[in-house]
């Protein structure tokens, strides 16, 4: 079941990642790393709740492991060339197999998943985008992920706390990427970068098109600014309270961009 938050200003959360739920017969398929669920975006849904009114949020509760919803349907590569991980996973980010041994999902399986729950997702993603243009003559997509800091296998050091995505400018106004990098490169104490390691998923690349008022930008928070990086993946509020009022102004402002 996708959840859905109806607003009416200009802003709609896409929260492709969040969600920890696993079918039965998935999870049995699933190894002991695998079913550790490292790679779930943790607690992001609670960090941006009612940070600012009248947002539209889409949200699945089925985790990436399942099937991945900020990937190509059709199995095209984000990054070509570098270590990602694809629209079933095989691996987790640390490139360890997360299925037992024999059990991992063939064609015909992965085509049943996208079927079931990432069309599902995109369908209603896409009607609450087109609701909100119909509203405004634009709307702008705000995806939320996080990831852990430091991941070797996909990047080298340690990430940035605000990683903002717009496929180099892109999937959005100049001016909504210029105004979210500002406002991230103010936030005292956090780094941040733009268009870096991650340059938006597909989500983003898909639905971005300004020519037709669709602006989208994706936001990549490194864990550590909010909870712990390893399990239980405790949600430190004092650390959250201080970033939420970041995202809030950044929220606010996106609320507040209107097309020239």
């Amino acid at each position: 079941m996708i959840e859905v938050t109806r607003g009416t200003s200009p802003l709609v959360l896409g929260l492709p990642h969040t969600g920890t739920d696993v079918p039965a017969p998935v999870w049995d398929s699933l190894n002991d790393t695998g079913r550790a669920q490292s790679d779930t975006d943790w607690h992001v849904h609670d960090l941006y709740a009612d940070l600012v009114e009248g947002i539209t949020t889409v949200r699945t509760p089925i985790h990436r492991y399942v099937i991945d919803m900020n990937r190509d349907p059709e199995g095209q590569s984000l990054y070509p060339g570098q270590n990602t991980t694809t629209l079933v996973p095989l691996t987790d980010f640390d490139g360890q197999p997360i299925w037992q041994d024999g059990a991992e999902p063939d064609a015909e399986e992965i085509a049943r998943r996208r079927d079931l729950y990432h069309a599902p997702y995109h369908a209603a993603l896409e009607a609450e985008l087109n609701r909100i243009r119909d509203l405004h003559g634009f709307v702008i997509l705000f995806d939320c992920h996080s990831i852990r800091s430091q991941i070797p296998f996909l990047f080298d050091g340690r990430l940035p706390d605000f990683n903002i995505g717009t496929n180099r400018g892109a999937t959005c106004d100049q001016r909504i990427e210029t105004q979210v990098l500002q406002r991230c490169a103010a936030a005292e104490g956090y780094s941040s970068t733009l268009n870096g390691r991650f340059l938006g998923g597909w989500t983003t690349r898909h639905y971005g098109c300004p020519a037709k008022g669709l602006h989208a930008i994706q936001m990549e928070l490194a864990q550590a600014t909010y909870c712990a990086e390893a399990p239980p993946w405790t949600y430190d509020r004092t650390r959250a309270k201080r970033l939420r009022g970041y995202l809030r102004q950044i929220l606010t402002d996106l609320i507040s961009w209107r097309p020239t």
